[in-house]
């Protein structure tokens, strides 16, 4: 029998190839390792990519169309040009999520469709009600509030006290143009006299001139009025006249886009900062869940 006798070098060779091995079977740990790393990282950043960018889209600014005389929602203060309410906060915190830089659009609910089409913005978020009209042209996120119509009254007037006695001959009822009261009203009531105005403030100024009785508004605007016009009495309906939900909306040619906002919705409601913006504005009563 042939006995190995070992050289004094045959040991460190041996222990330097066992080190090789052991090294060669973690380094192709690692590589998978590494390997499932990058594979995560592409599919997230294709994730991301497919969720928020699209054509139109894909830019270093969040385009928000706002409507600026929207007390509660998105208001610019007339003196100090600040804007204020739940969806200017919002809309900040949607476009820290995205890492853009937000830039607020002026519209209206008379271009409402006209701005989103016509690509002047990105998303609108102006407390826009989800109605069958607009749902034809726009496409929307889930509801994030709901709110039923209400009416705004001098308060040193007595002929219109409570809602029963808007729909009656020689009442004069005035609505926003563009907003879902324009096509409420003669639907509902038919004996009063409806007339329709550009702005907010042309609704109030009519009012308090007595040129007419009444305007339609919906809780958030009523309510922040309220609070801040001695001269406003609001006049809820007995009961719900309509409930209207409202959401974000979007081109229907861009449904990841869309899909994206919808996302936000959901993120906030989770998270609680939906809450937060609604309570900072009084409007925590109508956050949908």
């Amino acid at each position: 029998m042939t006995v190995h006798r070992w050289s004094s070098g045959e040991p460190a060779l041996l222990n330097s190839a066992c080190s090789l091995s052991r090294v060669w079977r973690r380094s192709r740990r690692c590589g998978a390792c590494l390997l499932l790393f990058f594979a995560a990282i592409c599919s997230m950043e294709h994730a991301q990519a497919q969720d928020r960018w699209e054509p139109g889209i894909a830019d270093a600014r969040l385009r928000v169309c706002i409507w600026p005389d929207y007390r509660g929602i998105s208001f610019r203060d007339p003196r100090s040009g600040e804007l204020s309410g739940i969806d200017i906060d919002l809309a900040r915190a949607f476009a820290a999520d995205l890492g853009k830089v937000l830039e607020f659009v002026d519209s209206s609910f008379s271009r409402l469709v006209a701005d989103v089409q016509g690509n002047r913005c990105d998303v609108a978020m102006f407390g826009v009600g989800m109605t069958q009209e607009r749902a034809a042209a726009l496409a929307f996120t889930q509801p994030y509030l709901a709110s039923d119509i209400y009416a705004i009254a001098l308060r040193s007037q007595a002929r219109i006290r409570n809602w029963d006695d808007i729909d009656q001959p020689q009442a004069v009822v005035a609505v926003a143009r563009g907003t879902l009261h324009e096509a409420w009203m003669p639907r509902v009531m038919q004996r009063a006299q409806m007339v329709v105005l550009d702005t907010p403030a042309a609704r109030e100024q009519e009012v308090q001139s007595g040129r007419a009785d009444v305007f339609l508004t919906d809780y958030p605007f009523a309510s922040h009025l309220v609070r801040e016009a001695r001269w406003a009495q609001l006049i809820a309906p007995p009961r719900t006249m309509q409930l209207t939900r409202y959401a974000y909306a979007t081109r229907p040619a861009l449904p990841r886009w869309t899909a994206r906002v919808d996302r936000f919705v959901s993120d906030i409601k989770r998270d609680g900062r939906l809450r937060a913006a609604a309570t900072a504005h009084g409007l925590e009563a109508i956050i949908q869940p």
